[in-house]
């Protein structure tokens, strides 16, 4: 079986095991405060335009994403986040486990605007009654989102200005971040990411590594005491060096980008070769998650030598299913699907 489920059913790219394996004897301390943690920061930093942020290396993203809002958030404050946002339907209701509550706009393509932002953050700012609602204090974005889709410089722009004005903090995911930067129409640089943003991490998970986020504060409030939610939400390795070295391999000489970039242009030659048989995509994705919709009994077909992602079921005889394109992802396998795609 060929896997176009999604993008981390693999191990980690050849150049972090050897890492691993040629540090392996080596002996480093514990909890993040290392040689490899702070080489890693400084490699990543190096592309931010960005010296005076603060990098830390989470195990996984659904622990970087509800302790950057444990950590960020006062108990009387929200977050905002579109309905199909990741903290909002994939994540066992972890940022309401810390005591947060998410305020989920209704998206398009999955993605938020602006002008909902700021009707939301208005409707706080002019309530007779706050100490009856929450105050929403930070935005939350993927980068690119559920649906494979990305914020354009422009709307990134408008969010952060929409934030700005009403004090709230903006934080984007990015567990799928190189995939976002990577994408054809992407206008959107990693320093447009820290310039905008209050804090956002580069994922690790998704995008070669075993394991492992960094998250990037660049907002100087949200420092104090980070390293303590860290540990206190149990996002912290024991063996940190580990993180710091895969980030260090993924990042000395632009291999994150590499891969991920590749990754986007096979999602490409399948998209188009659904495209040439006529089978319509759910959502237009440039990156490497591409959303179709089939007839049941030609996914059938497909299902004998491929794994993919059921979305949902769209009608008695269709169902939006998901192929998913990764770091790992061979020529190879892209030609394979594709000449099936069209055989069908």
């Amino acid at each position: 079986m060929i896997r176009f489920n999604n993008d981390y059913s693999r191990g980690a790219h050849p150049r972090i095991l050897q890492a691993l394996a040629d540090t392996n004897a080596e002996s480093y301390g514990g909890y993040g405060i290392d040689p490899w943690c702070e080489k890693a920061a400084a490699e990543i930093k190096k592309y931010l335009d960005c010296p005076d942020a603060e990098v830390h290396f989470l195990v996984g993203g659904t622990q970087a994403n509800f302790t950057v809002i444990a950590a960020a958030l006062r108990p009387y404050q929200s977050v905002i986040s579109a309905d199909s946002g990741h903290i909002h339907v994939h994540e066992t209701g972890a940022v309401e486990h810390c005591g947060h509550k998410i305020q989920a706009l209704p998206a398009a393509d999955g993605k938020i605007t602006a002008a909902q932002i700021a009707e939301e953050a208005r409707l706080y700012a002019e309530s007779d009654i706050p100490e009856h609602i929450t105050q929403p204090k930070m935005v939350y974005l993927s980068f690119p989102t559920e649906y494979g889709t990305i914020y354009s410089k422009r709307e990134l722009e408008e969010i952060s200005a929409v934030c700005r004005q009403y004090e709230m903090y903006l934080f984007i995911d990015g567990a799928r971040l190189g995939y976002g930067l990577g994408a054809e129409d992407a206008d959107v640089t990693i320093q447009d990411i820290a310039r905008l943003s209050d804090v956002f991490y580069c994922g690790g998970t998704k995008c070669g590594a075993l394991c492992g986020e960094a998250v990037v504060l660049v907002n100087p409030e949200l420092r104090s005491h980070f390293r303590s939610y860290i540990k206190q939400n149990g996002a912290m390795l024991a063996k940190g060096w580990l993180l710091g070295l895969q980030f260090y391999t993924l990042f000395q000489d632009g291999l994150y980008f590499e891969i991920t970039r590749q990754a986007d242009e096979y999602a490409m030659q399948i998209k188009r070769a659904f495209a040439a048989k006529g089978i319509p995509s759910y959502i237009e994705s440039s990156t490497n998650q591409q959303f179709v919709v089939m007839e049941n009994r030609l996914l059938e077909r497909l299902s004998q030598k491929y794994v993919y992602e059921f979305e949902k079921k769209i009608d008695e005889t269709h169902s939006c299913v998901r192929f998913c394109t990764s770091w790992y992802t061979t020529q190879a396998e892209v030609d394979e699907l594709t000449a099936d795609i069209m055989a069908l």
